[in-house]
């Protein structure tokens, strides 16, 4: 599945207008975001519980936006440009389905669907409609990450050869994640696995994984993983991974080392990404300069929530595609179910979307 362009759907001389549906907990850092991006309006909210939608209403002065339980209602009575979903994986599916019945694009929260057959019956019926459909990656966003890509891209460090992240951490959330199966590469690996297909870009093509819970875990299941994906262009991602490690944290971004022919990126996910690159050969070990990574273009697409959201308008407006349209992102979806069809198999799996 290809994206196509975008034709220009939204004039000038409106505000965009969206719906939000979905009123728990990540709705509230949509909201904020949306409320600093010129030229959008929230003139719906959706729930279940349409207490939560009024919240919600309340909390982000909306005022003049539309409360319901209804999205079909909501979006007949509003008329909106966009709808921003941050249901639960399992109503994605329908939740797009309905807005591109009515005309609506659709900016989701990750992952794209709860399975691949969904999310591809999802991209599919966008594309039919000629409608904008994108999927929330945040951390695509981070301005760290847009330094390494670039450098990457760039060429200074020759090709890649290897991508390797390592993501240890002991969040003790307490709720439903406690009992869910595969929780680590189900609810947080799918930020990794899409962050490497944007440093190298490459594509996934097999992946080996072992997942386990080990002692002291906090979890019921799979807070522990290892996988290691075969990538188009002859490029190994490797990934560890816990949930229940105490002590010597990652960043949420994890910890990160590039692997060229003529160089190496280290990333902690923090602020100061590195590079050592080869200035001579013909000794026993090569001569290397050691760098910090240049800054940000000034055009770099960063701000997370905020920024996705920008480019959300700014295509809805000029046209064009969204870095992270559904076409694309369903690949980083098509990793994550492929990891845990491997670590219950035992099996190498193809990865397919």
């Amino acid at each position: 599945m290809t994206a196509r362009p975008l034709s220009p759907r939204v004039p000038a001389d409106r505000p965009v207008r969206a719906v939000l549906v979905g009123c728990g907990g990540m709705s509230a850092a949509w909201l904020r975001a949306a409320a600093t991006v010129p030229g959008l309006e929230v003139v719906g909210l959706v729930d279940l519980n349409e207490g939560a939608a009024l919240a919600r209403q309340s909390e982000f002065e909306l005022l003049h936006a539309q409360t319901g339980t209804d999205l079909d209602a909501v979006l007949a009575a509003t008329r909106p440009d966009l709808v921003f979903d941050c249901t639960i994986p399992d109503a994605h599916h329908a939740t797009a389905l309905t807005a591109f019945s009515h005309g609506v694009g659709v900016l989701g929260e990750k992952p794209l669907a709860d399975t691949l057959e969904r999310a591809q019956d999802m991209v599919q019926a966008g594309q039919h409609a000629g409608l904008f459909h994108a999927v929330i990656q945040n951390r695509r966003y981070d301005p760290n990450i847009r330094r390494v890509r670039a450098f990457v891209e760039g060429g200074r460090m020759g090709a890649v050869t290897g991508v390797h992240a390592d993501f240890f951490l002991g969040p003790h959330f307490g709720g439903f994640r406690d009992t869910m199966e595969h929780v680590l590469l189900l609810d947080m690996a799918i930020h990794t696995f899409d962050a490497a297909r944007l440093i190298c870009g490459q594509d996934p093509v097999s992946v080996t994984c072992h997942e386990w819970n080990p002692a002291g875990s906090w979890y019921a299941h799979g807070a522990n993983a290892v996988a290691t994906f075969e990538m188009t262009g002859g490029v190994v991602f490797t990934y560890r991974g816990s949930w229940c490690a105490e002590g010597f944290p990652t960043t949420w971004e994890s910890d990160w080392r590039i692997t060229g022919t003529r160089g190496t990126v280290r990333w902690d996910g923090g602020d100061h990404p590195r590079a050592a690159v080869v200035t001579g050969t013909g000794g026993f070990f090569s001569e290397f300069e050691e760098m910090e990574l240049p800054p940000l273009a000034p055009d770099a697409r960063t701000g997370g929530h905020e920024g996705l959201i920008r480019d959300a308008v700014r295509v809805l407006r000029e046209g064009g595609t969204a870095e992270t349209v559904a076409s694309d992102n369903i690949k980083s979806l098509a990793m994550v179910l492929a990891a845990i069809e491997s670590a219950e198999s035992g099996q190498k799996v193809s990865v397919t979307w």
